[in-house]
């Protein structure tokens, strides 16, 4: 019987059942206040006057008013720079012990993202609040005994003035609370190994020694590391190494492409819950089975605004034109993709994430992430998402009865016109004209923006089939391997030729 796990399932579920009802709306105009009274002093809270939104009539639609719309390179020339430096008070009281490095999903350069100690008390508590939210999901008492396995990057983060940098993977398991430390795997020594191949080969080597219950990370990453551990000890399925294996906390990306690949590997059904944990902060999880979508964490240090998807408030470079309307949670509808706006307790202010969002319930406040700002495809006027490029790309293994779990593609000129050109990532050799023809005609029938610039200058769709592995070669000889970076789904044509040419080069094509 497993006494410990009934124990800490019973915690769980009176813990669960105890936390009053969340009013999301509330929730956030006391995030608004707190976040502006806290950085009212600040640099950047004495430049905005802080004090003076905080005592107008609507402050939430002041701080709209005057605060402007800040990407990463906005907010670090401006701001984030002198933080780095080493100044304190800049745009947050003190200075953070922590940056985030994220490369994102486009250029080599990484970014140095503020983590002060407010946020990761935020994370914690986040997770914390995941976790008591397991009593929706009915797991048996001996799940709770099983270890945890979270691939994210290395704990041994850099050195760098009076700071410490590294992926907010890394900075979050470096922060673990002393109790769950028994639970955590891979453990301290080989999470700190920064090389991904050899932290994923010392995974593999002592994976039989370890009871897995439950598995955090990206699906991209997490793939590889299950095939490893398969590679490594012959077997069919990760099941016949990890019997207990019941859940897997995905997260940073829409989990739905993966579905297919990652189920190949599983010996039985477990179940997903997705979660959204960025560099900027713990945005939302799953909280409920009957839904994939995630629920906003309105509570926890993390002010949320909303940018209508569209074309006409959409830069070329993915950034945002300083009139964009943002709404409140009060103000959002169902069904509708809007650009994330933050501001958080490291001194993000109005910040552009990158990513777009859907509303599935607005009352509960849950999301599901549909693409990102930079990968919106509209070079012809095609106007596609990446939720339809992913909706497509789901029918093609329908359609040919195969995986593809990654893909990239661009508008692509050609001496007769424009093609949307996509490289699939399959160790299958299916027909590329039938796959360039189901893809047009799945995204003909879906999107009518599409529809309309195939009868102008879109000549239509060539498709390409290249080894799944290319895509995480391409990603380690970019940028690095595991952690939070992702594939970039749209890509402009000089980057473009860059991937052709890896791919030549590695005799990938």
């Amino acid at each position: 019987m497993a006494i410990l796990g009934n124990i800490i399932k019973g915690v769980i579920e009176v813990g669960g059942k105890l936390r009053p009802e969340s009013n999301p709306v509330e929730e956030q105009k006391a995030v608004l206040h707190e976040l502006l009274d806290t950085a009212k002093d600040t640099l950047f809270g004495q430049h905005y006057g802080f004090e003076s939104i905080l005592a107008s009539d609507s402050p939430t639609q002041t701080y709209r008013e005057r605060i402007p719309f800040h990407d990463y390179n906005k907010m670090a020339s401006e701001w984030w720079e002198d933080i780095v430096a080493g100044k304190p008070d800049i745009t947050w009281p003190g200075s953070p012990d922590y940056f985030a490095l994220s490369s994102g999903t486009t250029g080599k350069k990484s970014k140095r993202i503020p983590v002060t100690d407010q946020m990761v008390k935020a994370i914690k508590s986040a997770g914390i609040s995941q976790v008591m939210a397991l009593h929706n999901f009915d797991l048996p008492a001996d799940f709770f005994e099983k270890e945890i396995m979270m691939l994210g990057s290395s704990t041994d983060l850099n050195k760098r003035g009076g700071h410490l940098e590294g992926e907010i993977s890394g900075i979050s398991a470096s922060n673990i609370p002393f109790w769950f430390k028994g639970y955590y795997k891979p453990g301290e020594e080989i999470a700190q190994i920064d090389e991904w191949d050899q932290r994923v080969l010392q995974i593999a080597k002592e994976a039989k020694n370890w009871d897995i219950g439950a598995l955090s990370g990206i699906p991209s990453w997490m793939e590889l590391m299950l095939e490893k551990v398969i590679e490594y000890h012959g077997v069919n399925n990760i099941h016949e190494i990890w019997p207990n294996l019941q859940v897997y906390t995905s997260g940073g990306v829409a989990f739905d492409p993966y579905q297919k690949s990652f189920n190949a590997l599983l010996g039985k059904p477990i179940q997903i819950i997705d979660t959204y944990l960025a560099s900027e902060g713990f945005i939302a999880c799953q909280v409920r089975p009957e839904t994939t979508a995630m629920k906003l964490i309105t509570n926890n240090g993390i002010y949320f605004e909303f940018v209508p998807f569209k074309p006409e408030y959409i830069n070329t470079d993915g950034s945002l034109v300083q009139d964009a309307p943002s709404l409140g949670l009060d103000e959002v509808e169902t069904g509708e993709d809007y650009v994330l706006i933050i501001s958080t307790v490291s001194g993000a202010w109005r910040y552009i994430i990158g990513d777009t969002i859907e509303f599935t319930d607005v009352a509960r406040a849950e999301i599901k992430i549909t693409g990102r700002t930079k990968f919106f495809l509209n070079t012809v006027g095609s106007q596609l998402s990446v939720n339809k490029m992913n909706d497509a790309v789901q029918h093609l293994e329908e359609d040919l009865g195969i995986k593809i779990p990654e893909f990239t593609l661009c508008a692509k000129r050609y001496d007769d016109g424009f093609y949307h050109t996509w490289y699939l990532g399959s160790d299958a050799k299916p027909n590329t004209e039938q796959a360039a023809k189901s893809l047009d005609a799945f995204l003909k029938d879906a999107n009518k923006n599409y529809r309309v610039a195939r009868t102008k200058a879109l000549e239509g769709v060539k498709t390409h089939f290249v080894p799944q592995k290319a895509f995480a070669e391409w990603s380690g000889a970019n940028k690095k391997k595991g952690g939070q970076v992702k594939m970039e789904r749209v890509m402009g044509e000089e980057k473009f030729a860059e991937w052709e040419n890896f791919l030549a080069e590695n005799n990938f094509k």
